[in-house]
Formats: structure tokens, sequence, C-alpha cells
């Protein structure tokens, strides 16, 4: 008997859950392309013969990242974010980002972490770093890094993009973007972004570039739209 009963309920909440889930808006997204108008600089080779351990893990010799341009003209290692509109995050990931030192390099070149998530800096090279952050509103620190020792982790408490370098090799230089929002891209060498799972609304959308600087667009999209947009820079010398 109390079977019987249970099943018109177990179909009753299954309808409703399938109404739900039908109700659920769709969520869009917004895509493009960032180039670079001009010609830009070329990347600059990198000295590393005071590092004998680092120079030889290249096969062809280091060159600097600050300008990286793909075919037609694509821009890598362009920030792309919602900078307004975005709903709310109301959890901070806890899984902590990697930025590895090696070659005396900092990889990846440009780091995206939430405000709050934590960063795992590491040292895999035989000789020893330091990582000193130079940001405006957060705390700033110095921390040396021995070969061998275990990873620092840290944690920025607000938003902004954050220049790290290490004292010790003046090559070394990498960014932190410290952000409030999980809708972000970096583009690659193609110069592509996608921002996806974005709701209906109205959101300004900016692009950083380390030399170029930023600009933005005001994008409106509806339930399940796909917009594209693209950013073009000026080559500087």
């Amino acid at each position: 008997m109390a079977i019987r009963n249970l099943i018109p309920c177990l179909l009753v909440a299954f309808v409703l859950y399938l109404s739900g889930a039908s109700a659920a808006p769709e969520r869009g997204l917004i895509s493009g392309k960032v180039t670079v108008e001009g010609q830009p600089s070329q990347p600059k080779g990198i000295n590393m013969s005071s590092e004998p351990g680092c120079a030889k893990q290249y096969s062809t010799p280091p060159t600097t990242e600050d300008v990286v341009v793909g075919k037609g003209g694509g821009l890598e290692n362009v920030l792309v974010y919602v900078s307004a509109g975005a709903p709310e995050e109301t959890t901070v990931p806890s899984e902590p980002v990697a930025i590895t030192q090696k070659g005396c390099r900092f990889v990846p070149h440009i780091t995206v972490v939430q405000v709050n998530q934590p960063i795992k800096i590491a040292n895999e090279d035989s000789t020893m770093h330091n990582v000193h952050p130079m940001p405006t509103v957060n705390r700033e620190w110095n921390k040396p890094q021995p070969p061998g020792t275990p990873p620092l982790t840290e944690a920025f408490a607000r938003e902004e993009i954050i220049p790290v370098q290490c004292n010790i090799h003046a090559w070394m230089r990498t960014y932190i973007a410290v952000l409030k929002t999980s809708h972000y891209s970096l583009t690659g060498e193609d110069g592509s972004f996608t921002l996806s799972g974005l709701p209906a609304g109205k959101y300004t959308i900016k692009a950083w570039h380390e030399m170029y600087g930023t600009q933005t667009q005001d994008v409106v999209i509806t339930a399940g739209e796909a917009k594209a947009i693209n950013f073009s820079f000026q080559a500087k010398h």
C-alpha cells in the first residue's frame, strides 16, 4: 500500500523537475578575436648565459613574450573578461592555480585567478629565484625560492592585474590577473577568445594587453544568443 501511494508522488516530483529544467534560462556566449594593426615589435632575445642550467633547456634561443603575434595579426596573451554585468560569484575556487619557474621563466606568462583563490608557485630550476609581485591595491610581498624548496602558496584579496618579477633574473616577468568573475578568456596564438555561460543581459567586456593597454565594449545578449565582437590594438614600438 505504501509503495502504491509513493509512485504518484514520485511521478509528480519527476514532472516538476522536468518543468523546472525546461524553464531554466538559456545561457549565451560572446566570442571573437583580438588583433594588432601595423607592424608590431619583434620579440627580443634573452641572454641566459649567466644561467647555463636554464639556457640548455632551449633548443632555440628564448625570446620575450610581451608581444606575440600569430597568423592574420592575432594577438596572443590578451586577457578578455566581463568587467561589469556578470552574475555575482558566490564561491571562491579552492583549487590552487599553478605557476612554475622553469628554464628561468615564469610559466604561464599570464595567470588568471579569482579573488582569494590560492596560487601555488613552484621552482623547478636548479638555481635560486625569488617571487616579487608588485600590486597597487593588494599586499606586496617578496619571497626567495631556492631550488628544491616547497611551492609558495599565496592569494590576493582585491581585483587587479599584478606584474610579477624575479629580482635575481631581470628578464623573468609575468602577470597575475586577479578577477571577481569566472567569465574570462586568454587569447592563444590566433587571438581568439570565448566567454560562455552568460545569462541574458548587458555586459562590459574588457580586453587587456600588457603592452597595448585596455579596450572595452558594451554588449547586450539575449537568452541563448551567441554574439561576436572583436578588438584591435595599434602596434607600438
